[in-house]
């Protein structure tokens, strides 16, 4: 099997040097870049199959490179996960509403930066539904077509919203949405509702699920996900 390719952007030196050591220990090919001009050249010459991006960076900044990556057909498709010192919730935030599709604050474990990478990559690269369009995830099965979601051989009743919900977070498992991400997603760009709106939604949703609330996790300060991770 051929190895997944990891574009590293960062300005330090000695964060490139972990991140780079750390997956390749792991199995991954990587290429280092310390600028955001870099940064954007890179993925069109050696289009990796994902980039860990810091949000810090020299002449061209992290959210910026994001943006015009993720603006591109040409790397649109490629996964980005951000880096950030600052840990501010807004940096977070700006970064995954314009496309980044996860983060990880400094300081950071290597264990946990390998164990992103990888689930990252097996979301791309491995479809969540079948041939119909059926999710099944353990004693969960969520059916769009019909729009049914079962608990075993129990039916559970959903209001319109909470299952256009709770069917965009199971589709993107371990991916993080903002609450105007999924209110954009879910009603559309215009859709008149407040963040807490979305909030009150989750409650309902959780609430109906029982146990298997479970996989619903709050991402504090920023959305949720729907978390298939030990």
């Amino acid at each position: 099997m051929l190895q997944k390719h990891i574009l590293i952007v960062d300005d330090e030196e000695d964060i490139l040097e972990l991140v780079r050591y750390n997956l390749e220990i792991n199995g991954f090919q990587t290429t280092c870049v310390s600028n955001g001009e870099q940064a954007l050249k890179t993925p069109r010459i050696h289009h990796p199959d994902l980039i860990v991006l810091d949000l810090m960076l020299p002449s061209i900044d992290g959210l910026d490179v994001c943006r015009i990556l993720k603006g591109d057909s040409d790397t649109k498709s490629i996964p980005i996960l951000m880096l950030t010192a600052r840990g501010e919730e807004s940096d977070i935030v700006k970064g995954l509403e314009i496309g980044a599709d996860d983060y990880i604050t400094k300081p950071f474990s290597p264990l946990v930066l390998v164990a992103r990478v990888k689930a990252l990559l097996r979301r791309y690269s491995e479809p969540v539904a079948d041939e119909k369009g059926v999710i099944t995830i353990q004693e969960l099965t969520i059916h769009p077509g019909r729009r049914e979601v079962k608990i075993g051989e129990r039916l559970i009743e959903f209001t319109f919203t909470e299952f256009q919900i709770l069917h965009l977070l199971a589709r993107h498992p371990n991916l993080v949405f903002t609450r105007n991400q999924i209110i954009d997603e879910v009603r559309g760009d215009n859709y008149p509702v407040t963040d807490r709106t979305v909030d009150f939604q989750i409650v309902g949703l959780r609430k109906k699920l029982g146990k298997v609330d479970r996989y619903i996790k709050t991402v504090r300060g920023v959305g949720y996900r729907f978390n298939l991770e030990e």
